[in-house]
């Protein structure tokens, strides 16, 4: 402030002695003028600079935000209304809410859709406990899909405590809005003895988002004889809940009736109104038992009693039938399309009953017979145990694809690493995307870089649903050719997000696996696969282009992973989420001068990948645009100049770092990292483990390639990467092995076996193992020692606990993490047809 006071009574001072020479007169007045006009001048020079310059900041921060929630101009690679029931009826209707128990809605930005709560009676003092929604920790389980074929029908089974509830359903095609279809849900008792049987409530319930008609037909006592409805894109149809029966019999069982009538309160909220309904009791009075005492809904089927005044304009409709009675027994709800029965000479026979059986036993054989086909691990001499194993992880994957439709969030790329703090996120386009998940419990939405992996599984058993599924993901690419990582779309998914990874930022990459399932459709020779490669190759183009632009690193032919956790005190090796290994030790001072070999690995497989499918659709200019860049990327010359580490004896990542830190106790911050001696300095990274064996796993190295041998030697060596369960994300041997990030983020790839890269080592090792060289003999040895392993221990695990894991310990074996997951980890489907 003292120097800016001084400046300003200097300028008085001058300004004064001026003025009196202007009244002297004589050329002091004509300099001071020209000087002070030359002043002028520049003084406006400058704040036209400025303001220039600061309209062009503006302005260019302006374009790069609206290009990240601007959809890109490419003409889609599905068909226009490619969900539609006029364009794909047969997969209108289906299990499109993962996160549900047992669900359908129509693939719809406002669909129908109904639903499943159930609550056992009496079991514990107060309100029942009520099912709706997959939770980690709800003490349901094990819980999973035994078949599902992705299409038509679907089988699951669900342990709660002393109960068992099977659900299936089937759809029958016909008439011009999705058809016809049928559930059945059998509810037994787990334990034995008469007075051991509990009285189960069902709920079945139905919403509608808007427009959609639903006149409920009631019976006797709050029985509802059916509801009839209409909609734009379902025309005429009506929904019936049979009367339920024991299991396996026709004869009605004596069962309570409750009924509750209202608007549409949010998807995300149907739980909690139900329960917050559950406050009234009834008496469930069989015929010669003695009554019980029952929590039930006290609702209404007049439309006046459905809430205030107003309530529910635009937002639809919430129906719910409740079903008490005594366990065992059977309830089956049918909905038939009024279209499906439209101008027919016999009328249709309700799906119901021994027809609705028949249905389900024909889906099971055909299931069984095309599975065996696909997969032939009858053939390869696997016993019907690891074959059940084989059809669950494929029916959970199938049972778990969903369809969202939504806005995210995404904060856009300013182009300076940290100015994207300083803008607000905005909402990206409403976008559908039809899409497998990861779990249904814990992640189910759809996240990037595992649905390459899932279509692996996906594409050998349906090809169609791949096509669907990866047009969907190209449709939400934005004008520079990102994708998000992580797909939160519609008030269902946002519900179960935290805050912090709502935002997607359009900076941030994720490897692209999708190219995965393409690469293979390449070998597949499908004239349908070729044709909408055909239409999705522009923007699987520019999908490619911004990945190897966008993440350059700091010399040519290196690539760097945009998004690193800042160096925070309380982290032991600061994050790198968009590269999907999340705490894999990186560099320990982040900095622009990193090289990550896993990233540049995944920039030459794209290319690679790309150049192919340009020369054989004939696209000239892309396939010389791309092939010096494919040509060079696998060159191992340059490979080695930037990531072998020849101290190490493996490739590794480069970058500012140092081996001298760890997490040590300072009350009462907790936790925080020390920095010790050697100071961080460039550097290979000494982190062994999976992103060392990137060249290897994307099968990069030449079958002679004298790197190939070192890296089969650190996977084999137990000191290393080697385990009876399968291969270490990270080497025992390494100081991050095992070590939490911070106090409450224990190690997730620090040392625990994951299905995806296991899978990836299985195919590279099959791979040279097939391909003659000095190493061949060894690595197809180790494939079928790593082989036995994985499939092994996921197969002990899966009998002992009925769940596919996240991940699995490398000590012993358990599984860890979230359960079901039925994404990634279905691959050990794959890896028993020893299909890569």
């Amino acid at each position: 402030m003292a120097r800016g006071e001084r400046r300003r009574r200097g300028a008085a001072a001058d300004g004064t002695r001026t003025t009196e020479r202007a009244v002297r007169g004589g050329p002091a007045r004509r300099g001071g003028e020209a000087r002070g006009s030359a002043w002028r001048a520049a003084l406006g020079v400058m704040v036209l600079s400025l303001a220039l310059g600061l309209s062009g900041c503006w302005l260019l921060a302006w374009h790069r935000a609206r290009r990240a929630v601007t959809l890109h101009s490419a003409p889609p690679a599905l068909p226009p209304d490619s969900s539609s029931p006029a364009v794909a009826p047969d997969l209108f209707w289906g299990t499109y809410r993962p996160h549900v128990y047992f669900s359908m809605k129509t693939r719809s930005p406002k669909p129908l859709l109904t639903g499943l709560m159930w609550a056992q009676q009496g079991a514990t003092p107060g309100t029942p406990k009520l099912r709706h929604t997959c939770e980690q920790g709800d003490g349901v389980g094990p819980y999973g899909w035994e078949f599902h074929d992705g299409l038509s029908f679907g089988r699951q089974h669900i342990h709660d405590g002393a109960l068992r509830l099977t659900t299936e359903f089937v759809k029958r095609p016909g008439g011009q809005h999705g058809g016809d279809w049928s559930w059945r849900v059998t509810v037994e008792s787990q334990t034995s003895g008469i007075s051991a049987l509990p009285l189960v409530s069902l709920f079945f319930y139905v919403v509608t988002d808007g427009k959609e008609v639903l006149v409920p037909e009631v019976g006797a006592k709050g029985q509802l004889k059916f509801i009839s409805g209409h909609s734009s894109e379902l025309g005429d149809f009506r929904l019936t809940l049979m009367a339920p029966t024991n299991p396996g019999d026709t004869v009605p069982k004596y069962g309570s009736y409750n009924v509750f009538w209202s608007s549409n309160p949010g998807l995300a909220l149907l739980t909690e109104m139900v329960k917050s309904r559950l406050n009234s009791w009834f008496q469930h009075r069989p015929p010669g038992a003695s009554p019980e005492r029952y929590l039930g809904l006290p609702g209404s089927l007049k439309w006046e009693d459905r809430g205030p005044s107003g309530q529910g304009q635009g937002q639809g409709q919430f129906l719910i039938q409740q079903v008490t009675l005594k366990v065992p027994f059977s309830v089956e709800l049918v909905f038939e399309s009024g279209s499906a029965r439209a101008g027919g000479s016999q009328p249709l026979e309700q799906l119901a009953g021994s027809l609705l059986t028949q249905a389900l036993e024909s889906h099971v054989e055909a299931f069984r017979e095309h599975f065996e086909k696909t997969f032939q691990l009858k053939k390869k001499g696997l016993s019907p145990e690891e074959q059940a194993l084989g059809q669950a992880a494929l029916s959970g994957l199938l049972g778990g694809i969903g369809y969202f439709y939504g806005q995210g969030l995404v904060l856009a790329d300013m182009g300076v690493e940290g100015s994207e703090q300083k803008v607000d996120p905005a909402l990206f386009p409403p976008v559908p995307l039809f899409t497998a998940v990861p779990s249904r419990s814990f992640f189910p939405r759809g996240f990037l870089w595992d649905e390459g992996f899932h279509q692996l599984v996906v594409q050998r058993w349906d090809p169609r649903l791949t096509r669907e599924v990866l047009g969907h993901w190209l449709g939400l690419l934005n004008a520079d050719g990102w994708i998000g990582r992580e797909q939160v779309l519609g008030d269902e998914a946002r519900a179960r997000v935290p805050p912090e990874f709502l935002v997607q930022r359009a900076a941030h990459a994720n490897p692209p696996t999708l190219l995965l399932p393409v690469a293979h459709m390449l070998k597949g020779g499908d004239p349908a696969d070729f044709a909408f490669l055909r239409r999705a190759f522009p923007r699987l183009h520019a999908w490619f282009s911004w990945l190897h632009k966008s993440q350059a690193g700091p010399v040519p032919l290196s690539y760097r992973w945009r998004g690193r956790d800042p160096a925070l005190p309380t982290l032991l090796n600061p994050k790198t989420l968009p590269s999907g290994l999340d705490d894999y030790p990186r560099a320990s001072h982040p900095s622009a001068s990193e090289r990550h070999l896993d990233l540049r690995c995944w920039v030459a497989l794209g290319a690679r990948v790309l150049v192919q499918l340009a020369e054989q659709l004939g696209e000239a200019e892309a396939a010389a645009e791309l092939g010096p860049l494919a040509a060079s990327l696998e060159a191992e010359e340059s490979l080695d100049e930037l990531h072998w580490a020849a101290e190490l004896g493996v490739f590794a990542d480069f970058g500012n770092h140092t081996r001298a830190v760890h997490l040590k106790p300072r009350p009462p911050q907790g936790l925080v990292r020390v920095v010790g001696r050697p100071h961080p300095r460039l550097q290979y990274v000494d982190a062994l483990g999976y992103v060392s064996l990137f060249p290897m796993l994307l099968r990069l190295l030449d079958p002679n390639s004298p790197r190939l041998g070192p890296l089969l030697d650190i996977l084999a060596d137990s000191r290393h990467l080697w385990s009876p369960f399968g291969l270490r994300s990270l080497a025992a041997s390494s100081p991050f092995y095992g070590q939490h990030n911070s106090e409450h983020d224990p190690p997730y790839w620090r040392g625990a076996v994951w299905l995806n890269v296991n899978y990836l080592a299985l195919g590279a090792l099959y791979h040279y193992g097939h391909l003659e060289g000095p190493h061949q003999a060894r690595a197809a040895k180790l494939h079928s020692e790593l082989r036995d392993n994985v499939v092994g221990n996921v197969w002990r695990q899966y009998q002992t606990t009925g769940f596919l894991w996240e991940q699995y310990s490398d000590r012993d074996g358990r599984g860890m993490g979230c359960r079901p997951f039925q994404g990634w980890t279905s691959l050990v489907l794959l890896a028993m047809a020893e299909d890569y």
